[in-house]
């Protein structure tokens, strides 16, 4: 999946208007234009178009943890440069307050049979020897679990 694509889901997901997407980047001091917000949200083949970096979805999932869960007191979480499958549900997974279960569910409500120890492993640091690599179909399954437990 793309940056844009996991943006798109969650603005969906969550019924954000343009004003509260850039709240969510105001909460991790992250300035955004209205014209960003916009370019974000189109087609790859528009014009206009503009792609997500890794930095910039990483600051907005960590936006939509405070949005979630509130600002937690202390110094901030150090910043990824770099964004794989894996820190997205990591960041999900924290934002929406789920627990192992709870993941295991959203992705056997889509047929997908992930065990315990998959998961496990798909939430590992990256410099574990088990840790396993999150596919982008995992990801997607996952978003639109997560989307019909959400809107349902």
């Amino acid at each position: 999946m793309t940056n844009n694509d996991v943006f798109k889901r969650i603005r969906f997901i969550e019924n954000f208007t343009n004003a509260q997407l850039i709240s969510i980047f105001d909460e991790v001091d992250l300035a955004v234009e209205l014209s960003s917000i916009e370019a974000w949200q189109r087609k790859e083949d528009d014009p206009a178009f503009k792609a997500l970096n890794d930095v910039e979805l990483a600051l907005f999932l960590n936006g939509l943890i405070i949005h979630k869960r509130g600002k937690k007191p202390g110094s901030k979480p150090p910043l990824e440069t770099e964004l794989e499958n894996n820190d997205i549900l990591k960041k999900l997974k924290i934002a929406y307050q789920l627990t192992t279960t709870d993941i295991l569910k959203l992705f056997e409500s889509m047929g997908k049979k992930v065990s315990k120890n998959e998961l496990s492993a798909f939430l590992r640091n990256s410099d574990q020897p088990q840790y396993r690599r999150l596919q982008d179909q995992y990801l997607r399954n996952f978003m639109s679990a997560l989307q019909k437990r959400l809107k349902a």
